[in-house]
């Protein structure tokens, strides 16, 4: 009987294909990557072609070890790594090593892919092999040669010019780009006033309001009314010109509308949804999809219950639509379905991640069904892809609109819109999210309810006139939905990086999260202004982008990839070179002196942002952090307390993180405490069971709670505990959380638990 090896990426899977496929098959799993570039300058040879030098990653040795020993008893080799450009580098990477040992010279091997994990799918591409891609695997390559040359020689210039441990990436420098610029923008953003005015009225014993557009006959646009005064005017002008309280029907305009169903997710619309729907990072939106599309066991086989995740497609397959078709009919009634299927175009140039968009394997696995099943985040993420896809295949939206101008005096015109839901087709199931809720200007959109019917001539009670104050407000910070659309639009990465991009900022502490928006550190300013004024060409958008259309030529077999390499090592090292000279950036000269030595202060950039020091450091190291104000350095003795360990005096002194409390024999005795000591809640630590939990503040002031027996126990929770056990998996405390969205809850710290109850009168105490 033939022997044969199936390989792929993860355990789970490979336990998935062992039994799809039956005793003639041994499945093993590489546990994702098994080679990368050596870790050190040399690693690709810009002498010689660009050489690449590969070595086994050392915590996937003994995976490697046991591949190689099973290839040696097998007669056929199957790799089966995912269906994107990175599955076709693993894949080409195992056969490397497998021919290295010469292990494959007179066995056949064959590049299997299927795009969701079902007994069909696997069946049918293991029947249907064909080679590896060579044009898939120089695409890959190319694109880690690009990250490696970029990294390994921007990196070494911030370290020199800004500070140790900062790097610099081929796509992370753009997207970090994009957030510093938003940043500026909103402090270069000037506050403009203007006033709205409204008129209240009523028809028929409804209310409704009608916004002022035209003056005079002239057209109203936002600024046409910025003074208080101006639009007391216009009230008085208003009213005068109702005379007997009552406003003239103009014109009526009714019209249905129909709105159409989003197309089913892609990587990049499912991270921006999970984002704006669920709160969830794009790392744990690919995380949670990667279980989903591994599979869950059902009925003693293990199922996967979504196709590949890293898909730039919108196209769904036929069978697929059959089913989807077939389960709205049953579910939703005949009247959601359209006469024939929706058929959505990809707008990406080289959607070559998969073939299809990101829908369940079966759209008659209801989500309900699976509640047991899944855990809280995979039941979330699931229920949120099985409906967009089951929308993206009903009927659209009718929505009946209806726009009434009303005319007080002549020329004065105010309008009334509104709209109501006739027929809510794919709305029924789901509706996409939105970044910004609001248009540019701060006003909300159309009503949701319909206006009272009116005709034309018609004199409309006019109950009050609303004159309301408004500010514009900047542009909005980018949160992770509306940051990854960006990405997506200016062409920068590709769907499988932006979860990659997004942490690596955070990472290095270039960007942190404030109200789930992104906003730029000192660090991450500097190292922009840096990159931005020395290497404009590598963070330019559109240079960016043709890179990545360039690789996707080489995937495709239409460019060269050694050339392309060529072209870009070329100017890049020149001007890597020509910038080891460069002024270094953070550094200002103030115009206030030192304290102590009279010396010009700097503003200078440390390891946690920007400080106020002297230029005559070291030997002098006179220090405050940026804000404080300017005061002698005398440390301040605090009466009727000594040093615990020496018996000298206590003194209150600053800090990188602020004021603390220290021992004035500094350095022979180098005691130190919080000047404000934590707060103990009496919560007993879930970890060590020793400990209690204390109230304590994070380096950028946010409150956490913490182990008492730090660092012994290293255990933290961001919300306040509650001694109570969790009802669901007896975890030993719960926590109080608040959220605009669902209010104060007690919720489980355990992740994969996801209990939580609502508990308003928590909220007192919680905050």
């Amino acid at each position: 009987m033939t022997k044969n090896l199936i390989i792929v990426e993860s355990p789970a899977k490979a336990k998935t294909m062992g039994k799809y496929l039956g005793k003639g098959f041994t499945a093993l799993a590489s546990y994702g990557h098994v080679r990368d570039l050596i870790p050190k300058k040399g690693a690709v040879d810009t002498d010689h072609d660009f050489g690449m030098k590969y070595e086994i990653i050392e915590k996937n040795r003994k995976h490697v070890d046991l591949i190689i020993k099973a290839m040696k008893k097998a007669d056929v080799l199957y790799l089966a790594t995912d269906p994107d450009r990175e599955g076709e580098a693993i894949s080409w990477h195992l056969y490397e090593i497998l021919k290295d040992e010469g292990l494959v010279a007179d066995k056949p091997v064959h590049r299997v892919v299927f795009h969701e994990i079902t007994k069909r799918a696997i069946q049918k591409a293991v029947a249907e092999p064909r080679a590896l891609s060579e044009n898939l695997v120089n695409a890959q390559q190319s694109r880690r040669a690009l990250d490696y040359l970029v990294g390994f020689n921007l990196s070494p210039l911030l370290w020199k010019k800004v500070r140790r441990g900062l790097s610099a990436g081929r796509v992370q420098s753009p997207a970090l780009r994009l957030i510093v610029e938003r940043e500026e923008e909103i402090e270069r953003f000037v506050e403009r006033e203007y006033w709205t005015i409204d008129s209240e009225m009523e028809s028929s014993g409804q209310a409704f309001r009608a916004r002022l557009m035209t003056l005079s006959g002239t057209r109203l646009d936002q600024f046409a009314v910025t003074e208080a005064q101006r639009a007391a005017e216009i009230e008085a002008r208003l009213k005068a010109g109702a005379g007997d309280g009552r406003y003239r029907v103009l014109a009526v305009e009714r019209k249905q509308r129909r709105r159409h169903p989003a197309p089913p997710f892609t990587t990049s619309t499912l991270q921006q949804e999970a984002s704006r729907k669920l709160q969830f990072t794009a790392q744990r939106t690919m995380r949670t999809a990667q279980q989903l599309y591994e599979g869950v066991a059902i009925e003693g086989e293990t199922v996967g219950l979504i196709t590949y995740m890293r898909t730039d497609s919108v196209t769904l397959a036929q069978d697929a639509l059959t089913e989807i078709r077939a389960v709205i009919a049953e579910r939703f009634g005949a009247d959601k379905l359209p006469p024939s299927a929706h058929v959505y175009k990809t707008r990406s140039k080289n959607a070559q991640e998969a073939h299809e968009a990101i829908r369940p394997t079966s759209v008659g696995r209801l989500p309900e069904d699976l509640r047991a099943l899944l855990t809280a985040d995979q039941l979330k993420l699931y229920d949120l892809i099985w409906r967009r896809t089951m929308a993206c295949q009903m009927v659209p939206a009718i929505l009946d609109t209806m726009a009434v101008d009303l005319e007080a005096g002549p020329g004065d015109i105010s309008r009334a819109t509104g709209s109501v839901v006739l027929a809510p087709g794919f709305m029924t199931v789901y509706q996409e999210g939105a970044d910004d809720k609001k248009g540019e200007e701060g006003e909300e959109g159309e009503s949701d309810r319909l206006l009272p019917d009116m005709r034309e001539g018609e004199r409309i009670v006019l109950k009050e006139i609303h004159k309301e104050q408004h500010f514009t407000e900047p542009p909005p910070r980018y949160s992770e939905a509306s940051l990854v659309k960006t990405l997506e639009a200016y062409g920068i990465g590709r769907p499988s990086t932006y979860a990659t991009i997004i942490s690596t900022l955070q990472q290095r502490e270039y960007v942190v999260l404030d109200k789930r928006r992104f906003k730029p550190t000192d660090v991450g300013r500097v190292v922009n202004k840096f990159l931005a004024q020395h290497f404009e060409r590598y963070v330019d958008y559109d240079f960016t982008a043709r890179l990545e259309d360039d690789l996707d030529a080489v995937s495709r077999g239409e460019k060269e990839w050694i050339p392309l390499l060529r072209d870009f090592w070329s100017e890049f090292h020149r001007q890597v070179s020509d910038k080891e000279d460069a002024e270094r950036p953070g550094v200002e000269v103030l115009a206030e002196t030192c304290p102590l030595c009279h010396k010009p202060l700097s503003k200078r950039l440390g390891r946690n942002g920007y400080f106020i020091g002297c230029t005559g450091y070291p030997e002098c190291d006179y220090t405050r952090n940026l804000g404080e104000e300017a005061e002698a350095p005398v440390p301040e003795v605090i009466p009727d307390r000594v040093c615990p360990l020496c018996a000298s005096p206590l003194v209150i002194k600053r800090g990188r993180y602020g004021r603390f409390i220290g021992c004035s024999n500094y350095p022979v005795c180098r005691h130190m405490e919080p000047l404000e000591k934590p707060t103990d809640t009496g919560v007993a630590c879930p970890e060590c069971r020793q400990g209690t939990l204390l109230k304590r503040k994070s380096r950028y002031g946010k409150i956490f709670y913490s182990c008492s027996r730090y660092p012994d126990c290293k255990y933290a929770v961001w919300n306040p505990p509650l001694a109570e056990p969790c009802p669901q998996c007896g975890h030993p405390i719960l926590t109080i959380k608040t959220t605009k969205r669902r209010g104060t809850e007690k919720v489980c710290p355990r992740k994969e638990c996801g209990y939580s109850i609502p508990c308003p009168e928590c909220a007192e105490g919680g905050s």
